[in-house]
């Protein structure tokens, strides 16, 4: 091999591990509670690990259970998808389980302290579960504008394991349960900065989650379904 071949791989090498290809996708593996997606998450109360189709799983128990992350991913995405392995349990109608959040630089603040509602640039998957069954609510927010994307006429049996998906094209948000498009919209869409992360409980500890999570992957562009996260059957 040339000088020339080596110093080029020297710096792809560096840049596989620390430079923005690097980024371009994240799986995180909810099989412990000491290190998730490469950080350590601040624990609440005492969530449980059980099985599931792709391994170990964290179950929350939809009072007082949840993990914290002091780091988010897609900051700075102008794309996305955001995809979860995950089993919804029963519980509350409203449950917000995955909040991923701007810290808004300069108050501190991730969320307004209760309520549902506030300016911070967010991504969320939450359910709504009525008469044993559950459906989709995927939501954005940016300073350019936001779009929940709810159909509650489709809806899914408690008790299973589901893959669900969100994504942004540049132009389009889209939501999807095990890769079948359930609804979509054009959105406005400004990239979000620094924050944090909460999974089992929106992030000012509103709608808790009953259920577990197995796994979550984070990509800078849109998936096509063929690509998305599969629970095997």
């Amino acid at each position: 091999m040339s000088r020339c071949s080596i110093a080029i791989a020297a710096i792809l090498g560096v840049l596989s591990t620390t430079g923005a290809w690097a980024q371009e996708q994240v799986l995180w593996k909810f099989d412990n509670l000491s290190k998730i997606g490469g950080l350590t998450p601040k624990v609440e109360g005492a969530p449980r690990l059980v099985d599931s189709p792709v391994g170990k799983a964290v179950q929350f128990n939809g009072s007082d259970t949840a993990l914290f992350f002091q780091e988010r991913p897609l900051v700075g995405a102008k794309t996305f998808t955001i995809e979860a392995i995950f089993r919804p349990e029963g519980g509350a109608f409203e449950q917000r389980w995955m909040h991923i959040v701007e810290t808004d630089p300069k108050t501190g603040l991730d969320a307004n302290p209760s309520g549902t509602s506030d300016p911070n640039p967010r991504f969320m998957f939450e359910t709504r579960v009525k008469d044993g069954e559950w459906y989709l609510d995927a939501f954005v927010n940016s300073a350019a504008g936001s779009k929940a994307l709810i159909d509650p006429k489709k809806t899914h049996p408690l008790n299973q394991w589901y893959a669900v998906q969100q994504t942004y094209d540049g132009k389009t948000y889209r939501a999807y349960v095990d890769g079948v498009l359930e609804t979509e919209a054009e959105v406005a869409f400004t990239p979000h900065g620094a924050g944090h992360m909460m999974v089992g409980v929106r992030i000012n500890h509103v709608n808790w989650f009953t259920g577990s999570v197995a796994q979550a992957r984070f990509t800078s562009r849109a998936l096509q379904p063929s690509e998305f996260l599969k629970v095997p059957k």
